[in-house]
């Protein structure tokens, strides 16, 4: 055999060849660290947000074709890669070169905010270019869909992406012959002239065109090797584990002979987060490269054939090519596997897995084996003892021994037949989003008939999610066989099926009534698919669906996405230089999409910088009894652990009333607090050591994990805080009406996609320490620092270029994770990394709290236009009221209550919801001292100016709103203005980055500045009117005047009187109201949201882009809180959301199909910046319009079905909650389990 050990690829266009590669070693931490190609993200390490996704071509040399396809850097083991070629963000375009078109294009569309996603949505994108260069809109949206964003809501990014579409900035949708773009909302004719404004944030015309001759080729040389060279078997080995690439069908069967137990990897999506996240290893690993068996196609007389090697993405356009081709009888299984192909995951895995991993790794809720296993598939097995077939039943999805692949057996591939006449096969899932996420049940069903009698003759139901692996209803199935397919068969058949299909209690992933209910909802759903077709088939023999049923058949109202945008005008007596109220492009917008940008972890390696990771509690209240670090502290590469006892005297800080313990001591008190920390000279032995500290707890009694047990055992937060006047019971006892009642809230994420990541540097003298964070206070950071190193403020430096997301998430406990990071590299004299993953950071970190309010009021009304909020603080609503109206009208209320009104009676199965919600946010921070705000600005000789202030730039855009200041202040082009980031070393004591009033407080400080120089300099220039800045500022030198100012602002006037519970603790409300469309799958519990309308008071919008996008960002970050967005916990306090996996934030497949934004024309002067307000936050609360559209869907649903009583739903209103409100015979038929008979595998929290 012909072996070699050399690997040898190709990067954006260079030759990397490697001698000695680990197998172990993934490309993403190759590109980043190795090649220090940092463009490229660590977002989750598992495939499931899309931030390290690459390109990668191959060229085959028998179809002599090369093939681009999107991949996760974080799952391709670099040994994978030979012969292939790799492209990352770098590789297309960079500011030293050019920028490609899809990098400009997603930059000057607005579609970057924190800029930590874009790398990888830029690369998908191009990909999809590369192989579509005019895509339409689905194939761009599907593209996408394995790419998360937890800032943009994603509208501008569709919009960068319709550029490159045929039909661009249109719907794609010709209601009644009329493009959407003529007709503008709601068919009405655009805004009227005195408001007209262009609705497009920008000019699509001076935009780059896509030029495909321009990209990248494919290496030629790689094209000879394939070509010339005889291929020979690639043997990789390291220090754990051997990697194996045969390039022929003997020498794999060879190597599975010898090594039967070693997995068979092809796209490493199954076997990867496997070893990641559940410590499974291998020690060896059998890849097979380029077998052409293994990609066979073949159209046989009875089915298809397909190769075990075909990608997921390849299986699924030759069925797309198949169902063309043949008669709609013949291909109902591949209209079923299309289907969930179509949803399976996000497109960077259905390029990577393969379909023989997919079927051989037989997960519990794979979307493929239940509709492959009714559908009579054969696998076709090969090993050197021969050929073998087994069918691909119940007993090789259970693994049973008689009917599974031998240990030295191989899957080749796969048989699937050709439907017949009168078969039905069809395929159901419900996910907790709609794609790119695993399904809580899924089904395959087929039918039958023979002949077009009805009866059935075959049977075959399977599901997924509900087991420890896919489940067949075959005694079921058996008993129905000789039935006549009508509602009595479909009775008997839920019954059945409900008896054979158990679920117990405790099942894990929890959900289980919702579970049961699915599995007769998809019955039924399938039970009406065929009825359906055997009346088109038959209409004489088979009578009609009732109308109203036949509504359970359509899938959720959905088309393409449509948007309109109107902002404010600018006043004709604006000079045109001056950029403020203009849509100008993120200071960082092309950067992000370059990978220029550079984040915290993107850093180069310091000399000899060793890496610390945590050891965290694995229980939620317990006593720590020993601790043992002994074998952990015998690894390679360790250096050091440190615990509680290592840090002594400073091993907390109090930053509010009470001290906070940075490491554990004695007690924990909740499942992941830290308890040690682990310094090695890298991050993998860092991680090796941290599973080898032994720590022995005792739990200790109570566990406390939701607020209600909290009431009970009377354990709060001091003091407490409330509001009260007069006799509140008294009050009660004489009022006409009383609506009362409690909501409760669940927790949320905040899933910033750049994971809490640092690098402190000691300087090597006079005890100095700089620290790299990515945090919203850095004040606080060099606070809780010098605090721990006991040292002052002044030997502390913390400096922050920019934050990838933060949302309020990286304050308190980054500050705690810097200390102990600061402490390790002032105790070793080396410098140190910490970047948590991202399971590590959810289970570590906070995130918004649950919530449980309980309300008895006698009516609700809306504030009247000069009116006082509940602590007297007086209010002006004018601009809420206008809002509302405006809402109102645009959103053409009243209309669609009418049309709502009439889809739900028309329709039985399916349910629409209307609601709007108005929005009165206050803003500011409970005193003047949390307000203040400084900055400076120096003007050098030649005229350009450098500018910073306390602000941290983390997605808001506040940096691109300092230079708009700077620029109108100094009357000075933004190209002549500079920012380099945030530091402790030139803004001192600088408030916190939050509740929305960065830009206002910073700004006035900018602004204050600069008014400073201008005064200074006003002599100078009013001599030489006509001169430049270089000349004012020579001059200014010259006559020995500053050109540098400290600005500075006091903050706002905030005071509240807890005693007397009245003050003025707001400077100002942003008012706004939004209204939300939605429809509901009444057997799923599924929801689209098929319209939002916003409104909002802005006062005077310092940039509308930013603007826009912060409103629609927090708008789908609150859509989520109040939808789909659940944290689970089990009984013990353990989190079991610690991912993208099992936490879904909202995708590109939620966005509205519509999706209007309209900011109020500009009103009330006040004391802030420009006359602006804040809008972080706000939008967040509209979220909850979808939230009461669905509840609206509910309630009709509901009182069509004779429940009329009041109807109590909680947040986040997810599939499994929408689904068992809507109450029906299905979910009366259900078995339910008595509480306290078993143990849950999660608790509501």
């Amino acid at each position: 055999m012909d072996r070699a050990s050399e690997l040898l690829f190709y990067v954006n266009g260079r030759k990397v060849i490697e001698k000695n590669v680990d197998p172990e070693t993934m490309l993403l931490p190759y590109l980043r660290k190795k090649l220090r190609l940092t463009g490229t993200k660590y977002g989750c390490g598992g495939g499931g947000c899309g931030a390290c996704t690459v390109m990668i071509s191959r060229y085959n040399p028998i179809t002599k074709r090369i093939r681009h396809h999107p991949a996760n850097a974080c799952l391709i083991p670099i040994c994978s890669l030979y012969g292939a070629a790799v492209t990352t963000v770098e590789g297309i375009g960079s500011t030293h070169t050019r920028i490609h078109p899809v990098q400009e294009r997603i930059a000057k569309c607005h579609g970057t905010q924190c800029g930590f996603c874009t790398p990888g949505m830029v690369m998908s994108i191009y990909t999809l270019l590369r192989n579509h260069p005019e895509p339409t809109l689905d194939q761009l949206t599907d593209a996408l869909g394995g790419n998360l964003c937890r800032c943009t809501g994603y509208r501008p990014i569709i919009d960068a992406c319709k550029t490159f579409c045929k039909t661009s900035g249109c719907c794609q949708s010709k209601e009644n012959g009329v493009c959407c773009l003529d007709q503008g909302i709601n068919g009405l004719p655009e805004f009227e002239e005195g408001s007209k404004t262009s609705p497009k944030l920008f000019a699509e015309e001076e935009f780059l065109p896509l030029d495909p001759t321009q990209e990248l080729i494919f290496p030629p040389e790689l094209m000879i090797m394939a070509e010339k060279q005889s291929q020979r078997t690639r043997v990789f080995s390291g220090e754990r584990m051997m990697w194996f690439s045969p390039v022929t069908l003997k020498e794999l069967l060879e190597f599975k002979f010898k090594y039967p137990q070693a997995p068979v990897v092809m796209g490493n999506t199954s076997v990867g987060p496997e070893v990641k996240f559940k410590g499974v290893f291998h020690p060896v690993i059998i890849s097979p490269d380029r077998i052409e068996e293994l990609s066979v196609v073949n159209h046989a007389y009875n089915g298809l054939t397909l190769g075990a090697g075909l990608s997921l993405a390849q299986v699924k356009d030759i069925l797309a090519d198949v169902v063309q081709k043949l008669p709609e009888e013949k291909t109902q299984m591949y209209h079923a596997l299309l289907k969930h192909l179509g949803t399976l995951a996000g497109s960077q895995i259905r390029n990577m897995a393969s379909l023989g991993g997919h079927i051989i790794s037989r997960h519990p809720d794979s979307d493929l084996n239940p509709i492959l296993a009714v559908g009579n598939c054969t696998l076709n097995l090969l090993s050197k003892e021969g050929k073998r077939q087994i069918p691909l039943n119940e007993q090789f999805l259970s693994k049973c021994p008689n009917a599974d692949l031998k240990p030295q057996e191989i899957l080749v591939s796969v048989n699937i037949p050709y439907s017949r006449k009168w078969e039905f096969v069809s395929a159901f899932r419900q996910a907790q989003r709609q794609e790119n996420a695993l399904a809580i049940v899924n089904s395959g069903m087929r039918v039958f008939f023979g002949e077009g009698d009805g009866i059935i003759r075959e049977l075959c139901i399977s599901y997924g999610g509900v087991g420890p692996t896919t489940i067949c209803a075959k005694n079921s199935c058996q008993k129905l066989i000789g039935r006549c397919w009508n509602e009595e068969m479909l009775d008997t058949a839920c019954r059945l099926v409900l008896d054979e299909v158990s679920l117990l209690g405790s099942a894990p992933g929890g959900k289980v009534e919702f579970k049961r209910t699915l599995i007769i909802s998809f019955l039924f759903k399938f039970y009406l698919e065929v009825s359906q077709i055997l009346k088109k088939m038959d209409p004489v023999h088979y009578p009609s669906l009732a109308d109203k049923y036949e509504s359970a058949l359509e899938d959720l109202h959905s088309k393409h996405h449509c948007s309109t945008l109107k902002y404010q005008n600018i006043g004709p007596k604006q000079h045109p230089e001056d950029p403020i109220g203009h849509p100008i492009m993120h200071l960082s917008g092309v950067k992000h999409a370059t990978g220029e940008a550079i984040y915290c972890d993107d850093m180069p390696l310091v000399d000899q910088e060793f890496f610390l990771t945590f050891v965290t509690s694995s229980r939620a209240h317990a006593k720590i009894v020993s601790i043992d670090l002994s074998e952990a502290l015998s690894m390679p590469g360790v250096v050091d652990i440190m615990t509680a006892e290592h840090l002594g005297d400073v091993n907390s800080f109090c930053f509010f009333t009470e001290a906070e313990k940075f490491l554990a001591t004695d007690k924990v008190f909740c499942v992941g607090q830290l308890v040690c920390a682990v310094l090695a000279d890298s991050e993998v032995q860092a991680k090796r050591a941290a599973k080898r500290v032994k720590i022995v707890y005792q739990d200790l009694e109570p566990l406390i994990l939701t607020i209600e047990e909290s009431i009970q055992h009377n354990s709060f937060f001091e003091p407490e805080r409330k509001l009260e006047y007069g006799n509140v019971d008294e009050a009660f006892k004489v009022v006409d009406q009383i609506l009362e009642g409690e909501i409760h809230m669940g927790g949320q994420e905040h899933f910033y996609m750049e994971t809490q990541s640092m690098l402190v540097v000691p300087k090597g003298e006079d005890q100095e320490m700089d620290v790299y964070v990515s945090t919203q206070f850095p004040k606080y950071i060099q606070d809780i620092v010098a605090s721990t190193l006991k040292l002052p403020a002044n030997k502390v430096m913390c400096h922050v270029r920019r934050v990838g997301g933060a949302f309020g998430g990286k304050v308190l406990k980054t500050g705690i994770i810097a200390a102990v990071t600061a402490f390790a590299a002032n105790k070793h004299g080396h410098a140190v990394r910490c970047v948590l993953e991202r399971g590590e950071d959810m289970l570590i970190t906070g995130g918004r709290h649950p919530y449980l309010g309980k309300y008895k009021v006698r009516i609700i009304n809306m504030y009247k236009e000069i009116d006082q909020t509940p602590y007297k603080q007086e209010i002006n609503a004018k601009n809420l009221i206008q809002c509302w109206r405006e809402c109102m009208a645009m959103s053409s209320y009243s209309l669609r209550k009418v049309a709502v009104e009439k889809f739900n009676a028309e329709n039985y199965w399916k349910k629409k919801g209307l609601a709007m919600v108005p929005l009165k946010y206050p803003v500011g921070l409970g005193s003047r001292a949390a307000g203040q705000a400084a900055a400076l600005v120096h003007i050098y000789l030649d005229g350009s100016v450098l500018v910073t202030h306390g602000g941290i730039e983390m997605g808001q855009g506040v940096h691109t709103k300092m230079i708009q200041v700077v620029s109108r202040e100094l009357r000075m082009p933004m190209s002549n203005v500079h920012l380099r980031g945030t530091s402790t070393e030139t803004v001192p004591n600088a408030n916190i980055s939050g509740g929305s009033v960065v830009a206002d407080l910073n700004g006035l400080a900018v602004k204050d500045a600069c008014q400073t120089l201008l005064k200074r300099l006003e002599p100078i220039i009013s001599k030489n009117p006509k001169g430049t800045w270089k000349d004012w500022a020579q001059t200014a030198f010259d006559e020995s005047i500053s050109l540098s100012a400290v600005g500075y602002f006091r903050g706002y006037e905030s005071d509240m009187n807890w005693e007397k519970g009245e003050g003025h603790p707001f400077e100002y409300f942003v008012y706004g109201a939004a209204c939300s469309e939605v429809e509901i799958d009444c057997l799923t519990g599924d929801h689209k949201n098929i319209r939002t309308d916003i409104v909002m008071d802005v006062g005077c919008s310092i940039n509308p882009a930013i603007d826009v996008g912060q409103i629609e960002g927090a708008f789908i970050q609150g859509m989520g809180l109040y939808t789909i967005e659940e944290l689970n916990y089990s009984p013990q306090g353990i989190l079991h959301t610690r991912g993208p996996d099992q936490y879904k934030i909202p995708a590109i497949c939620d966005m509205p199909t519509e999706l209007h934004i309209v900011l109020l024309p500009p009103s009330q002067n006040s004391n802030t910046l420009y006359s602006s307000k804040g809008l972080g936050e706000s939008g967040v609360f509209l979220g909850c319009s979808v939230f009461f559209a669905i509840h609206d869907a509910v309630s009709a649903a509901r009182q069509e079905r004779g429940l009329h009583g009041p109807l109590s739903l909680n947040s986040p209103l997810t599939p499994e909650k929408i689904r068992m409100a809507c109450e029906d015979k299905f979910t009366k038929m259900i078995p339910r389990d008595e509480p306290g008979s078993y143990v849950p595998w999660n608790v509501p929290i």
